[in-house]
């Protein structure tokens, strides 16, 4: 585990939570043309405790899924190669649908650049939609997120680290001095 300070734990992330599917529900009026995206391997998790938590408000299914983004990023040359994650497309696709990508930490935005050019190989959603846990700030490239669990404002030498309960056996949000 590691060690640093915790800044969101079960029950900050258990409300977070909450609080961006009321959010997704409200902006995206309801969820009928809605496709949640995970963004592997923390992103996807979250992405079903939404899903759950909109079905909950909504008292009807929603379309979720997962999208890899390894052979879209922009640092394959630079990092050791790694397994490809699944990607699985909800049955009816994202055509002319809402797509809302989820991720665990937006930081310099080149995941969800690479997740945007892996979601235009899928198809044609009518929107797209950026919702994260936590943002720590950093970009390097123009993109916000829609809905953010926490704004959390951090130096470039700190380390963010979601942990989540099906992925980590508990669920919480550290951050740490980076060692180099």
């Amino acid at each position: 585990m590691d060690h640093g300070r915790v800044v969101m734990d079960g029950s900050d992330i258990a409300r977070a939570i909450r609080r961006l599917s009321h959010e997704i529900v409200e902006s995206t009026k309801g969820s009928q043309d809605l496709v949640l995206l995970g963004i592997p391997t923390r992103g996807v998790e979250l992405s079903q405790r939404i899903a759950a938590a909109i079905e909950e408000i909504e008292s009807q299914a929603v379309s979720q899924g997962s999208l890899d983004i390894t052979l879209y990023r922009d640092d394959l040359r630079l990092k050791p190669a790694r397994a490809l994650l699944p990607t699985a497309i909800p049955v009816g696709g994202i055509e002319d649908k809402i797509v809302v990508l989820v991720d665990d930490v937006l930081y310099s935005g080149r995941s969800v650049r690479a997740a945007l050019d892996a979601l235009n190989d899928v198809g044609r959603p009518r929107a797209v939609r950026l919702a994260v846990l936590v943002d720590r700030g950093h970009r390097q490239l123009p993109i916000r997120p829609d809905f953010v669990g926490k704004n959390l404002p951090t130096s470039t030498q700190q380390l963010v680290r979601v942990h989540l309960r099906d992925t980590d056996g508990i669920d919480s949000v550290v951050v740490s001095e980076e060692v180099r």
